[in-house]
């Protein structure tokens, strides 16, 4: 069973500081491209309400064009605290998009220095800006001139093994004018694989003074707490271990807050949970949302008889109502499933 040291108890238990901005959780949602929606914060949001939100990732250059922001930058009723998230390497564009990005209602402005996808690092941004880090200080240095909200940066350790640069980074970060500073502790050529190196998040907290936030391998309460005891985190973000499971980034929150860990959501929750997402997707999507609504199906149906064959019917649906109807039908064979077990546990017991 996982517990809290008091003195981390003490420390999580108070509201997070960003610049002129206070955030009452120390656990933060990810931006994730292609997933973290307006339809996937508001489910976020109703099981963490304090925690900050982010969008998924918006070109600078796309904004400052005027080509239409979509969905991107839509931020709905109900959704603040939330940050909007930028990339680029222009740092005169990546100004204007933060201009417009608060307009639209960012209580903070996220700088992506750590996505590790080719066409990203390709055009500059993202995690090749640790190759340069004096465009990455020219970057923050601007924005933070150009807004009246807080800037924060989201990087990882370094390009490779051969350049780990985290601590030097983050220092050119903080001294350019970031607020926070959130660290995957992953190099740019590992992507998602292999553990995360807390380590180095522990390295880049002794040596900043504004909020470092850890970033890797949290997908649980458990993984949550180790990491904050080993780094000494301000806090920590959660980002594939949300996928399907949206139900993560609140479970750490209460139990930082409350010491005590909520029961885990049944087979019968997740595909409720699924349901209405399936539903927030095609109420803000249309046919769309339901092409996209497919690999959230695929990550919520699992762990129980009969998710297989469901799982591949979900990936396959054209209408919302042919998800609705496969949903609830396997929710009601859930139900039926458990009150036969009761039953048998029952007679046996006699």
């Amino acid at each position: 069973m996982v517990t809290l040291s008091s003195v981390l108890q003490r420390r999580l238990r108070s509201p997070l500081p960003i610049g002129c901005v206070t955030v009452h959780s120390r656990v933060l949602q990810s931006p994730l491209s292609g997933v973290t929606d307006r339809a996937f914060r508001e489910l976020v949001r109703r099981y963490a309400p304090d925690s900050m939100l982010y969008t998924e990732m918006v070109q600078a250059t796309g904004v400052c064009r005027a080509r239409p922001l979509e969905n991107l930058m839509d931020i709905g009723d109900g959704e603040q605290p939330i940050s909007i998230q930028l990339f680029d390497c222009r740092p005169d564009f990546m100004a204007e998009a933060a201009r417009k990005a608060v307009a639209e209602g960012a209580k903070t402005i996220d700088i992506n220095m750590g996505c590790p996808v080719n066409k990203i690092t390709k055009k500059g941004g993202g995690s090749s800006l640790l190759r340069q880090p004096e465009i990455a200080e020219a970057i923050v240095r601007t924005v933070a001139a150009a807004v009246p909200v807080p800037v924060t940066v989201k990087t990882r350790i370094g390009w490779d093994d051969d350049h780990i640069n985290a601590v030097e980074f983050a220092r050119r970060m903080e001294a350019a004018g970031a607020q926070m500073l959130t660290l995957h502790g992953r190099t740019r050529a590992q992507g998602y694989h292999g553990p995360a190196r807390w380590e180095w998040i522990a390295q880049v907290k002794a040596a900043l003074t504004i909020p470092v936030i850890a970033n890797g391998d949290i997908n649980s309460i458990e993984s949550a707490v180790r990491c904050l005891e080993q780094t000494g985190a301000d806090g920590v973000m959660c980002s594939r271990g949300t996928l399907g499971y949206p139900f993560l980034v609140g479970e750490i929150d209460r139990f930082l807050k409350t010491g005590i860990a909520p029961l885990p959501p049944t087979p019968e929750d997740m595909l409720r949970c699924a349901r209405t997402h399936l539903g927030l997707l095609w109420q803000y999507k249309g046919q769309r949302g339901i092409h996209q609504a497919r690999k959230h199906m695929a990550w919520y149906v699992k762990g129980f008889e009969g998710a297989a064959p469901l799982r591949q019917r979900l990936c396959q649906i054209e209408a919302v109502e042919a998800g609705y109807d496969l949903l609830e039908g396997a929710i009601a064979s859930l139900a039926v499933s458990a009150t036969v077990d009761r039953s048998l546990a029952l007679a046996a017991q006699r």
